[in-house]
């Protein structure tokens, strides 16, 4: 079952059970996944709808920060509840072990030795982790372990 046909499925039980928060973030969802394929001009593949995900993901967890910093806690709790539904569509989230041993393997196979080496790193982990993983946490294990 496809991406869009699952949001459609959940998008009715949503309604069914006038659960408008819901609604409005798998709304949200199907748009993007619905614009990413009129851009592309056919349907997507798996891979192409988690970096869709993955994307609205990165931009819910970005709004998280601006307005825990801003100290918006109305907000926040919305943006946690929105985050909470994405990460369902998601494929299993890596813990920071197995993030750290993808990056070392990396770092083995790129014979990286320093810092300046971080985007040939990056450029290998990052396909591997696509989707599975915050990239602001993978940068920073990168960094750590090229230190």
């Amino acid at each position: 079952m496809t991406l869009l046909s699952t949001l459609n499925e959940d998008i009715k039980t949503a309604m069914k059970a006038k659960d408008k928060p819901t609604l409005d973030v798998l709304r949200l969802l199907k748009s993007s996944v619905q614009n990413e394929q009129i851009a592309k001009g056919e349907d997507l593949t798996s891979d192409e709808e988690v970096t869709v995900l993955a994307r609205e993901m990165k931009q819910r967890r970005d709004s998280l920060v601006e307005f825990e910093s801003a100290g918006r806690l109305d907000l926040v709790e919305n943006v946690r509840a929105g985050i909470a539904i994405v990460e369902k569509y998601l494929p299993k989230q890596l813990d920071e072990s197995e993030i750290r041993q993808i990056v070392s393997e990396a770092i083995e196979i790129t014979g990286a030795t320093s810092a300046k080496e971080f985007g040939k790193v990056m450029g290998a982990v990052m396909p591997k982790v696509k989707g599975k993983a915050d990239g602001n946490l993978v940068n920073s294990i990168v960094k750590e372990l090229l230190n």
